[in-house]
């Protein structure tokens, strides 16, 4: 049979039960012979890629490059020698510049989110960032503090501070003992980021970096707009202990912060490029009013107070507490390497280059680790600082290196004279920052919209982090996710096939009416995978929409005393060729090939044959090396649902007196009786 390939604009008389809107499609003619997927392998000559350990180590190691392995490493090496200084470097200046002007404000005002000294966010500022720098693979994210990271890690840190004052003080040496409060917060704090480190570097070693992609983003949206309201919470369940002068100067501030928000930004930002740098402007105010009105003395404001000049010296975080926090480590360990993730992926697809989720591991493990021994809490990206930092020109992490270097100017000299400044200025920060994240409740109408699960899921992780807490309720959520996951993957879509008459289209007879039955036949379209987990499920599912068990059919023929259950082939219940179509099938294990064996068998028993349509190599890979192993008959394999059903007319329902669709041309039909399966030579006359 020759082969060749037509393509018209005539109009055709198997169109008719269509409408006029078919008539002048363009119809594809193409004629070959009927495959098995054993004859497909035999034409294209399959080659398997199954290999031996020792194999698969060799070929690994005899391709290793210590060249390509320091750049994997140490991506800078990849994208600073290729630095396009004259097109790249005044975006990078500008853009380090106005991220250094925010995280200043930003940083220390965070850090009060986490109960440790205003400083700590500048040093949280420098040390990490620049381990990232070195080892992360986006080039857009800017690290440092983040409000929902600061504010869990301030729970943690909270909630233990009693146990680590009776701990301190029971220390042998009696040096510690003399520890302030903040001392304690800071030791505590530095052990959860020794923490985080640990089991991000742990996740790095086990190549566990799609892990960030089973948080979904209805789960996040919900957990941090929930955060944001216990803010919102903490800050009106205080205002019976309010400084009347703190309360103003907070007003005064909030509404500087809106007003710029809300009416500046918008009209300034078609005009320049560069946002206004309102809060430190509202820093630089604080101070100034604060010095002059001497507002620690005489209101009794509370100011940052005494601030250190220069950079801590490295300290080894007492690793005894680690046990006790361990949980609270990997609960914040999860959320910022989603959040940082997330931007990650948000910049690298709007821009076009790749970020590697397992690198991205390393560079925040190695931060983290850097971190917990300069007094540093677990870092992460910033949404509004990677945003701002992109927006203003920032091409690559050189622009951290230029804000790191005005943070490490500002922990040297400036450092003192930030002292002053009033820490209601700081917390009036932190309360419009959060605006954004606490009008994330309007997306609870959008999940709901898309779907009511998504929608169940924002609000159950909503409400558990009100009623419950930040931890305990993104347990929830996560096990809530997961659990969603494991529904959807253990119940795959399934449903039956029919013809578009003059087409060689198969279509969900459920969703298109026009589709009709091919007599004799049965088409079963399966999506998603088939294992030890599904087996179950998928043959619940053939039995439903085949309307025929087997088994059952077997007791009513012994019930009945008949030998042998005959198809009518004139009544459409009835069917003598049942046909898989695995093109959607993503993957299939032992349990899976074992399971499909008993439906064979099963259907076999009352007379109806399987043909399995459209697998993937892999998935006919996995088949075959089951078949091999557990000596097993292999499967009827074809390469399209096509070849299943001209092969399946031909062999089984030859009573039926109906076309074999040999191509997939829309108006040329070949009998049966015009290929010979027997003839081994059929296929080379390709």
């Amino acid at each position: 049979m020759e082969t060749g390939c037509l393509l018209r604009n005539e109009s055709n008389s198997h169109f008719d039960n269509f409408g006029d809107e078919m008539m002048n499609n363009r119809e594809v003619m193409i004629r070959r012979p009927v495959f098995q997927q054993d004859d497909i392998d035999r034409v294209c000559n399959y080659n398997s890629p199954d290999k031996t350990l020792s194999e698969s180590i060799k070929k690994k190691y005899d391709k290793f490059n210590i060249n390509i392995f320091l750049k994997n490493l140490f991506p800078i090496f990849n994208w600073l020698p290729k630095y396009n200084w004259k097109k790249n470097l005044l975006g990078d200046v500008i853009a380090g510049f106005t991220v250094a002007i925010m995280n200043i404000p930003q940083g220390m005002a965070y850090a009060m989110l986490g109960n440790v000294p205003p400083i700590v966010g500048l040093y949280m500022a420098f040390y990490p960032v620049i381990v990232y720098m070195i080892f992360g693979t986006s080039r857009h994210n800017s690290m440092g503090t983040f409000a929902v990271v600061c504010m869990m890690t301030g729970k943690v840190v909270l909630k233990h501070n009693l146990n680590v004052d009776s701990h301190v003080n029971s220390t042998v040496d009696g040096v510690i003992g003399t520890s302030t409060n903040h001392d304690n917060s800071i030791q505590i704090a530095t052990i959860v980021t020794f923490g985080v480190a640990i089991i991000q570097l742990a996740m790095y070693l086990l190549q566990l970096g799609v892990i960030s992609s089973l948080l979904s983003d209805t789960l996040v949206s919900g957990f941090t707009t929930a955060a944001a309201v216990q803010t919102y919470y903490d800050v009106f369940n205080a205002i019976d202990d309010v400084n009347v002068t703190a309360m103003i100067i907070s007003s005064i501030t909030i509404v500087a912060l809106i007003f710029n928000n809300e009416i500046l930004k918008p009209r300034i930002g078609k005009l320049c490029a560069f946002p206004i740098p309102i809060e430190m402007i509202v820093v630089l105010m604080g101070i100034f009013v604060s010095a002059q009105m001497d507002l620690s003395d005489i209101y009794n404001v509370k100011t940052i107070g005494l601030i250190p000049v220069g950079l801590p010296d490295p300290t080894m975080p007492d690793l005894s507490l680690l046990p006790s926090l361990i949980v609270d480590c990997f609960v914040i360990t999860m959320v910022s390497y989603t959040i940082s993730m997330s931007m990650a992926l948000i910049f690298s697809q709007k821009l076009n280059y790749e970020v590697d989720a397992n690198q991205e591991l390393l560079a925040l493990g190695l931060g983290n680790l850097t971190g917990s021994f300069f007094s540093c809490m677990p870092f992460t990206a910033s949404l509004s600082r990677s945003l701002i930092q992109q927006t203003v020109g920032g091409k690559t992490q050189l622009a951290s290196l230029i804000s790191c270097s005005i943070i490490l100017f500002v922990l040297l000299w400036i450092g003192p004279c930030l002292q002053p400044l009033p820490r209601c200025v700081l917390a009036s920060i932190i309360v419009v920052a959060l605006k954004g994240m606490f009008l994330q409740i309007k997306d609870l109408k959008k999940y709901w919209r898309l779907s009511t699960a998504d929608g169940c899921l924002w609000l159950v992780t909503f409400l558990s982090v009100i009623i419950l807490d930040i931890e305990y309720g993104l347990l929830i959520g996560a096990v809530i996710c997961f659990s969603r996951l494991i529904v959807l993957s253990i119940k795959p879509y399934t449903c039956k096939l029919g013809l578009v008459p003059g087409t060689d289209l198969y279509l969900d007879t459920n969703r298109y009416e026009k589709t009709v039955d091919v007599p004799g036949i049965q088409i079963l379209h399966y999506c998603g995978g088939l294992n030890f987990a599904t087996k179950i499920h998928f043959r619940k599912s053939i039995f439903k929409v085949t309307g025929v068990n087997p088994q059952k059919q077997l007791s009513r023929q012994l019930k009945d005393d008949t030998k042998k259950i005959k198809c009518d082939l004139n009544n459409q219940k009835y069917f003598r060729v049942l046909i898989l179509d695995f093109s959607a099938l993503t993957n299939i294990d032992a349990a899976g090939v074992s399971a499909l064996h008993c439906l064979i068998d099963d259907y076999m028993k009352i007379n109806i044959s399987i043909y399995l349509a459209g697998c993937s190599v892999a998935v006919f890979e996995t088949m075959r090396k089951c078949n091999a192993t557990q000596r097993n008959e292999p499967f009827t394999l074809f390469p399209t649902v096509g070849d299943a059903i001209n092969y399946a007319k031909y062999e089984n329902i030859e009573s039926v007196n109906v076309p074999v669709i040999v191509s997939s041309t829309i108006d040329t039909w070949t009998s049966s009786q015009d290929i010979n399966y027997n003839d081994s030579n059929y296929i080379s006359r390709l």
